[in-house]
């Protein structure tokens, strides 16, 4: 894992000093709310429905244990008892009161930790694959690249006032665990005749206006990555539209403009860019990239797992993926019990999580795109263990990837911008469907409380969007999306529904997939072979 050297402990601390002083203005009434708010902002802490919120960044997802029991302590000690993880590899406490929050940052930082960059018009959190580092199929790995793009990006004086918000993500690998070609910029990981680099797409999103990214160049060298990202970033910052805040993203641009022209002008830029020597030495990369060594696996490390216990059968099968080292297993926790709140977990299973990954996963965690959690290098011998304290803990539903593996944002709940709420619709589709699961296979549903697409409905197999109608919470149904590297955006099925209704027809969907599905296929599968009609006269007929 990263640690701090000197300079980013420094920047940490001085931004917390620098907060504290802010707040007690606002609170002794020097600051209004409207000249805080662009300051707060920057310290990820915003302003919901019923109290303060704080965003608590977590860098490509990759934390260890020290860090997660600090998350468990500010949940006991400054929230109600609990967090809830996010989409985008964050965790949010929603239950914040201003006069806390310095001592919070004072606390994270002590932990390498901070809220920067966690809000505002700037470079977001960077996300990454999940199973970096444990994957067999990534050509390296990606955290490496995200490190050296968060220091690159925070702070950086040109970006700090974007036109929009902005969100990187970088995998290394033919599959997409991290929805990459629906970010601002998405990387991928590749090699070229025997060199490592990257391919650049620019321009994807969702919101009121989905769009799926644009291979913008197929390889750029290690060597030129931040000359290559920083032309990219100009581009955008210098044409895109600062008047109109539904049109202030970087896909508006791009389909403004055209995918060829932006490229166009990132290839001038970037000419220029390369002459200004931003670009690390190689060995700053080596230096950063030795911080992820991998750890020290026990070669003798068996890897037969006795399946005798059949419950334990199925999570092995559904929540444990495979290692590229030979003994060992990727282990997914799941965030999402029947009826529970998508994403939450109360301090005591943080705190539980954390004696896991210390005791089996060489003291790393990984929060998921999914708002699951994963512990990503467990030796094969101790799953059954695992097993066990996650089952104990109510965190072992064996769900991942199925119908009620569900991603949602806090929605009408917490949400100063929500139009509906989430989390009671994502729980009455998780009861309805928890017998089903298993045999409905993949299917990913995601909903999302208001058209920002918080909980990316768009990329769900089936995606759901809440929306105000006169008043009342009306549920769009959309279908076949996907966040993959198989990526699509879905399709509104037509009027929307209540909350029970949409639930019952959800029920319809799947009753026409089960009717219609050839051996082998996922309801994804299925929905492009056969189209969208056929569901439709389900859900409407």
């Amino acid at each position: 894992m990263y640690r701090y050297d000197q300079y980013d402990q420094a920047i940490v601390d001085a931004r917390v000093d620098e907060f504290r002083d802010q707040v007690e203005r606002r609170l002794s009434g020097q600051l209004s709310e409207d000249q805080f708010k662009p300051l707060r902002l920057m310290n990820g802490l915003y302003l919901q429905l019923h109290a303060y919120m704080l965003r608590v960044a977590i860098p490509y997802g990759t934390l260890d244990s020290r860090q997660m029991r600090m998350l468990a302590g500010i949940a006991r000690d400054y929230d109600r008892g609990y967090g809830h993880f996010t989409t985008r590899q964050n965790l949010q406490f929603n239950w914040i009161k201003l006069a806390d929050t310095p001592d919070i940052l004072a606390r994270l930082a002590t932990v390498q930790m901070h809220a920067i960059q966690t809000s505002g018009n700037c470079i977001r959190n960077i996300s990454a694959d999940q199973y970096a580092g444990a994957a067999a199929d990534e050509v390296a790995d990606p955290r490496p690249w995200a490190e050296l793009i968060r220091q690159w990006s925070t702070f950086h004086p040109e970006f700090s006032y974007l036109p929009r918000k902005f969100k990187f993500a970088v995998i290394a690998a033919e599959e997409d665990r991290a929805a990459m070609r629906l970010h601002d910029i998405g990387i991928r990981l590749v090699t070229r005749d025997g060199e490592l680099g990257a391919s650049i797409y620019v321009g994807g999103g969702m919101g009121r206006t989905p769009m799926i990214s644009h291979l913008v160049r197929d390889f750029v060298g290690s060597d030129d990555l931040m000359s290559y990202l920083e032309a990219c970033l100009r581009v955008y910052n210098r044409y895109g539209r600062r008047d109109n805040i539904y049109k202030a993203r970087i896909k508006i641009l791009l389909h403004e403009i055209g995918a060829d022209e932006y490229r166009r002008q990132v290839e001038e830029e970037f000419l220029l860019v390369k002459q200004l020597g931003i670009d690390p030495p190689r060995a700053e990369l080596e230096r950063i990239t030795a911080m992820f060594a991998p750890p020290a696996f026990d070669p003798a490390a068996p890897d037969a797992v006795d399946r005798s216990d059949p419950d334990f059968a199925v999570w092995l099968d559904q929540n444990v993926a495979a290692h590229k080292q030979p003994g060992y297993a990727i282990v997914n926790v799941s965030l999402k019990p029947i009826g529970g709140i998508p994403g939450d977990a109360d301090a005591d299973q943080i705190a539980l999580l954390a004696d896991l990954g210390a005791a089996y996963s060489f003291d790393e965690l990984r929060v998921t795109h999914a708002q699951n959690i994963v512990l990503p290098h467990v030796a094969k011998r101790d799953l059954h263990a695992i097993w066990r304290r996650l089952t104990e803990a109510g965190l072992a539903e064996p769900n991942l990837d199925l119908i009620t593996d569900i991603i949602a944002c806090p929605g009408l709940d917490y949400c100063s911008l929500a139009n509906a709420r989430s989390i009671p619709l994502a729980q009455k589709i998780a009861t309805r469907f928890a017998d089903r699961q298993r045999e409905l296979g993949e299917l990913k549903l995601k909903i999302s409380g208001c058209i920002n697409a918080c909980g990316h409905h768009h990329a769900g197999h089936i995606g759901i969007l809440g929306v105000d109608k006169k008043g009342t919470e009306n549920y769009q149904l959309s279908l076949g999306g996907s966040g993959a590297e198989d990526v699509s955006l879905a399709k509104i099925t037509g009027p929307g529904f209540s909350e029970d209704g949409v639930v019952d027809a959800i029920e319809r969907v799947t009753d026409r997939y089960l009717a219609t599905r050839e051996p082998g296929e996922r309801f994804l599968d299925t929905y492009r072979r056969v189209g969208f009609e056929p569901f439709k006269d389900a859900i409407y007929g």
